[in-house]
Formats: structure tokens, sequence, C-alpha cells
């Protein structure tokens, strides 16, 4: 496995495997670094054109994703990618949704669900995964 980001950038996740994904809040701009080569899109509406590969999963503010199954499959690819792509996660914000789904990853590559979103806060961002609901759901993820 190749290092797809630089070491050190911002915002940038290294997840038990290695695998590095970067999240960030679309509101901030296009941080420094090379662009993503596949990026999620966790918002209620349509994103905004990006210059990359992206998927767009409906995920309203404060909330859940629509559709659990989709989730699912969604961060599976964004693991797998993360083996040899730069991708990235973001919502508005780049704490809750963004928190939430980098945890679910977390727990995708191993970490246990009920440590998932500790890992992430102490490695991504203090304020990552903001609701209970998207505690209980990180928690929940892990389960078949």
């Amino acid at each position: 496995m190749s290092e797809t980001w630089p070491s050190g950038l911002a915002g940038v996740l290294r997840l038990p495997s290695g695998r590095l994904v970067r999240g960030r809040g679309l509101r901030h701009g296009p941080p420094p670094g090379p662009p993503p080569e596949f990026g999620l899109y966790l918002l209620g509406g349509p994103p905004p054109e990006v210059g990359w590969e992206s998927r767009w999963l409906r995920w309203p503010d404060f909330r859940l994703p629509g559709d659990s199954a989709d989730a699912r499959e969604a961060l599976r690819d964004i693991l797998t990618r993360a083996g040899t792509e730069r991708v990235e996660i973001a919502c508005n914000g780049g704490r809750g949704r963004t928190g939430t789904a980098l945890a679910c990853l977390a727990v995708l590559d191993g970490v246990p669900p009920t440590e998932a979103v500790a890992y992430v806060r102490e490695r991504y961002s203090p304020h990552a995964v903001e609701t209970p609901w998207q505690k209980r759901y990180v928690r929940r993820f892990g389960q078949p």
C-alpha cells in the first residue's frame, strides 16, 4: 500500500491498516495539497461539481444517511479505494456527518465500534460525530 496523501496534511486520518482518508468541510473550500482522486459527499442535496470522480450519499445535516445499505456500500468502496487512491469524505462543515462516516470506516478497518468515535476524535477532530444518534449509528455499524 502506498502513501496516497502527503504526510502531515490537515484533515487526513490514518486508519489502523495504514490507509489514509481526508475528511473536510466543503464550506471551507479546497484545502492545500493535491486534489482527491475520488470524493464521497454527504449532503442533503446534490453536491457541487468537482474535477474528480465522486459519489453523493443523501445525508441531511445533523441526521443519519437516508439509506443505510447504500452508506455501507459507499464506505466499503472508500476503504478499498483508499489503498491506492487519494480519497476524501466531506459534508458541509466536516464534523458531524464526515466524522460519523470516518468512524464507520474505522469500524470497517478493525476498530471496535465502541471505540471508533474516540479514535476519530483523537486523530481527526475533537468535534467529530456531533449527535447522540450519530454516535449510536457508529456503535451499531459493526453489527451484521
